[in-house]
């Protein structure tokens, strides 16, 4: 399909940016929700020949399309838009570790059980005496409604 060079150049930064694109399947639509000038019909024809290509994966679902970057897709897109080997999408860079471990160290240990004045035991001690709905017997079988003898 014909497009503008640069239509086809925002699409391919946009993709390379996050490392995922989603398109909803509507080829009437005026613009591009995330990619600002470009038709919706232009980033759905460009990420398909992509995925032809085998430069991104591509899954339908609930009429959205998802085209996610494979490794081949990357390095093709480095060439294409001239970035270096050390940009890489967000997709594909590691969570920091420290942040993790830092988190989870400032919550403490795990502790299962019930505590002396936690708040589950407190609601439970409360709904101790009381019958609502629900709180009759359960009869089992398939007659329900009949006797149990």
């Amino acid at each position: 399909m014909l497009m503008p060079q640069a239509d086809r150049k925002k699409i391919f930064e946009h993709l390379f940016a996050d490392g995922v694109a989603i398109a909803k399947k509507d080829y009437n639509a005026k613009t591009h929700p995330e990619i600002e000038g470009v038709r919706n019909l232009y980033v759905i024809k460009a990420l398909k020949s992509l995925a032809s290509r085998g430069f991104v994966k591509e899954q339908f679902a609930w009429r959205h399309y998802y085209f996610y970057l494979t490794d081949e897709g990357t390095a093709y897109l480095r060439e294409y838009l001239g970035l270096e080997e050390e940009v890489i999408p967000s997709t594909h860079r590691p969570p920091p570790k420290s942040d993790i471990r830092s988190t989870l160290a400032d919550k403490g240990p795990r502790s299962f059980g019930n505590k002396e004045g936690s708040d589950r035991q407190a609601y439970r001690s409360d709904k101790v005496g009381e019958a609502g709905p629900g709180a009759a017997p359960i009869r089992g079988g398939f007659g329900r409604g009949g006797n149990q003898q």
